[in-house]
């Protein structure tokens, strides 16, 4: 890599994350794709006791839990196999809608969601106290309005009515915008994991327990028990 593109990754994500991100493209262009590096910051967002709604409600564009059989789910930006191992995971999926079109989701899990990007489960410690938030998703052509805040604020008076007052998840430590505009959110860092794949084999670095692990095969991964912030 240019020793150009290199100085402005440290600078916009600083040493570490920099000099990391710099091996994991390079490591990725030569292998073919048969290697990866993915480097998560785990944090935990608060869930307003009384939230307010982004804006008035709208028949015309609703924000709505929706079920598997759902004619909206056949819309989703993801494959089938994906959208179906989630409902059968018991994931709760909020969906926007302009008229008739997909407009955006975001999913939530309550007592532990297993990873589909890497090798890894994460368990809540307090189910009752904290939900995992994932696949946060606006269709381009909604992406200036306000769809986001809308499915932000649907799903935090969901949590709130059930108690929640967490929402955890995974956010890439290369992505520092998306850290930047959680922060915004009162963001708090739990751990950092960073998994490095080379064909079948995963090794795992992980700033909680089991803090290392090796797996083989897809039958084997780290499990992180994840606690709400004291």
């Amino acid at each position: 890599m240019p020793i150009g593109k290199v100085r402005a990754s440290t600078s916009r994500l600083g040493w570490g994350n920099g000099l990391l991100y710099v091996f994991a493209r390079t490591l990725e262009r030569v292998s073919r794709g048969r290697a990866r590096l993915v480097r998560y910051v785990l944090v935990a967002q608060p869930i307003p006791v009384d939230p307010k709604p982004a804006c008035p409600p709208s028949a015309r564009n609703p924000i709505r839990i929706v079920a598997p059989d759902d004619p909206l789910v056949a819309q989703f930006p993801r494959p089938p196999r994906i959208i179906e191992r989630r409902f059968r995971c018991n994931a709760t999926c909020f969906a926007a809608q302009s008229g008739e079109r997909f407009a955006g989701f975001l999913w939530l899990a309550r007592d532990a969601y297993d990873e589909d990007e890497v090798r890894c489960r994460y368990e809540m410690t307090r189910p009752e106290l904290t939900a995992w938030d994932f696949d946060v998703f606006v269709a381009p052509d909604f992406r200036l309005g306000r769809t986001f805040a809308r499915l932000w604020g649907a799903a935090n008076t969901h949590l709130a009515g059930e108690g929640v007052r967490w929402s955890l998840s995974r956010i890439s430590a290369f992505n520092p915008e998306s850290l930047a505009s959680h922060a915004r959110l009162g963001l708090r860092t739990l751990h950092t994991a960073t998994f490095l794949r080379v064909g079948p084999v995963q090794i795992a670095f992980i700033g909680a327990p089991p803090w290392f692990h090796l797996s083989l095969s897809p039958r084997s991964r780290p499990v992180l028990r994840l606690a709400p912030p004291e």
